[in-house]
């Protein structure tokens, strides 16, 4: 089955080249295009696209409230488009409900791997780029620490979990770290996703900076002293 994917962008130029490097793929079919965040919500809403490219600028309604909107209402998955030097934003697109966010200048087989894998359910958390970004805008916020109600509900295998999961690292080297298979590491991933309401990894990563688990610049983190989740 194709995934089906609309396109959001003012930009005409812009919008036309995703949809022609998406739509030459076998596995991908872009079912619709819009220049602006009502009309991607009215996109989402008629389509029902598993992966929505969402620009993070447009008229009309911008990006950030158009995903709000959308990851709300629909199970579409939202990929912010954006320009890193440019948008301070991409913060609370993440917070919005996003999946991740690409850069405009990425590669076209960037863009298609990375439909694919939001569309099979991860969130595009690239370790250089992502952790720089939510360490910036957490730097500006206070961090409550870890709500009490986590604290009960969350084992202290979930926790190191959501620690490596802010460090945005893959199942992989998750699964080395915690000296697991890939099999159980996606079972703690769902475990915290679920047990902290989470739409997916990249929530899960900021919820770990603005819960104080990892701290801003610090090489290797742990869970803070003090804190005693639940071990069952």
């Amino acid at each position: 089955m194709s995934i089906r994917v609309v396109v959001a962008d003012d930009q005409e130029l812009v919008r036309t080249g995703f949809v022609m490097i998406l739509d030459a793929q076998p596995d991908i079919d872009v079912v619709g295009e819009a220049s602006d965040g009502l009309q991607a919500i009215a996109a989402a809403q008629v389509h029902r696209p598993d992966v929505m490219l969402m620009d993070i600028r447009m008229p009309q309604l911008d990006g950030i409230a158009a995903t709000k909107t959308i990851c709300a209402a629909t199970a579409t998955r939202v990929i912010m488009l954006t320009t890193f030097d440019q948008d301070d934003y991409v913060f609370d697109a993440l917070r919005s409900g996003a999946s991740g966010y690409l850069l405009k200048d990425l590669r076209r087989d960037d863009l298609v791997q990375a439909v694919r894998v939001v569309a099979a359910g991860d969130a595009l958390i690239a370790p250089a780029v992502t952790r720089r970004l939510i360490e910036a805008a957490v730097r500006r916020q206070p961090l409550p620490g870890i709500p009490a109600r986590y604290r009960e509900v969350l084992t202290a295998r979930e926790l190191e979990t959501l620690v490596l999961l802010g460090r945005a690292l893959s199942n992989a080297e998750m699964a080395a770290e915690l000296v697991v298979s890939e099999h159980t590491v996606k079972t703690h991933v769902s475990n915290v996703l679920t047990k902290l309401h989470l739409r997916d990894r990249a929530q899960a990563a900021i919820s770990a900076y603005e819960m104080g688990l990892i701290v801003p610049g610090a090489q290797d983190d742990r869970p803070p002293g003090g804190i005693s989740p639940s071990s069952s």
